[in-house]
């Protein structure tokens, strides 16, 4: 792809909107040059805020108009496969927000439409993005606490997500699909892929329609134990939004991510601990910084496989196993039982 700025548009322009646009902006030789809401409205008010040049309320239109290299869908879950098999026929690459779709089955048949089309499709999953995880990684694969057989990932507080997002009240499929999303590919980047999993949900908040706690069990890599607790539900010590915790067991020692991004090696009976904070950037809202700084470096992989016309590690023909996860996991908590995986 060409040394020029990539152009591109975003269609959505709802609450995460204007941090991915503020994340994009921190990137060299990428340039948003059209917003699309179905409420125009709101498309202004954005592209006001941040110098975007032109807006619509019709998708068609914006892409038989603009000259566009990709477009980042940031839309509802259900507009990301009819928005992406548009992108693709007018010879687009397509980044889509998670989850990637409302059904497992929708999210293949994006990876299939894009395909067939020739384009390329990127999940913006930009968890696995997060400092303090992208420093665990090494540790872990440097064999310093030996070979591992035992995992703990917990994401649970009591951070009122409702109140900013109020959406999130109607989904009938909510935590599994909104933070397992994120939990699960962790755990998908820290110890590979599941070859089974089990899982329990509750709803704990009133005037919700979804679960808010859930925990998920799983068989992964070569035969470690790995367990993802996720809730919003949870008044912990510890539960700092939007921290993720990890405990990793190994022949040889453990590794641990804890509160306030402290990192922790423990092997022949000592323990070396450091911190690993995260960036921060003007634009982000205090509670989300940690995340706010993820959609940053996000962002930079996925450009950086634009211009060398490779995947990125977020591309979705590996977020694919993600998505089968927290869709599995539904499948195994309604049933009870313990759901054999591909692996």
């Amino acid at each position: 792809m060409t040394d020029r700025a990539l152009r591109f548009a975003i269609f959505g322009t709802g609450f995460w909107s204007r941090y991915q646009l503020a994340a994009w902006q921190e990137i060299e030789g990428v340039e948003c040059v059209a917003l699309y809401n179905r409420t125009r409205s709101k498309a202004e008010a954005l592209a006001n805020e941040f110098g975007v040049a032109s807006v619509y309320d019709d998708a068609a239109a914006l892409l038989a108009a603009e000259r566009l290299d990709f477009v980042d869908i940031i839309s509802d879950v259900h507009t990301h496969a009819a928005f992406a098999r548009q992108a693709a026929d007018a010879g687009l690459d397509v980044i889509c927000q998670k989850p990637m779709a409302s059904s497992l089955d929708e999210a293949r048949g994006m990876v299939a439409h894009c395909e067939r089309a020739g384009v390329r499709l990127f999940v913006h999953e930009n968890w696995r993005w997060q400092t303090p995880l992208r420093a665990l990684k090494p540790i872990l694969d440097s064999g310093v606490i030996g070979t591992p057989f035992r995992g703990r990932i917990q994401y649970a507080n009591d951070f009122p997500v409702f109140d900013n997002q109020p959406a999130l009240r109607e989904l009938e499929q909510f935590v599994l699909t909104d933070i397992g999303s994120h939990i699960l590919d962790v755990a998908r980047f820290l110890f590979g892929d599941a070859t089974r999993l089990y899982c329990e949900t509750q709803q704990v908040h009133e005037g919700i329609r979804g679960e808010d706690v859930a925990t998920v069990m799983m068989t992964m890599g070569g035969g470690m134990s790995v367990v993802c607790e996720m809730s919003y539900s949870s008044q912990l010590e510890h539960g700092r939004f939007p921290e993720t915790y990890v405990v990793v067991e190994g022949d040889k020692g453990s590794a641990e991510l804890g509160p306030d991004y402290r990192l922790s090696v423990t092997t022949g009976g000592r323990t070396e601990s450091w911190r690993v904070p995260p960036p921060t950037y003007a634009w982000a809202e205090p509670a989300y910084s940690l995340v706010h700084s993820s959609i940053v470096a996000c962002n930079a992989d996925i450009v950086a496989a634009l211009r060398e016309g490779r995947d990125a590690e977020t591309a979705a023909a590996d977020n694919i196993r993600t998505v089968e996860l927290f869709y599995r996991s539904y499948e195994a908590a309604a049933a009870g039982q313990v759901i054999s995986l591909r692996g």
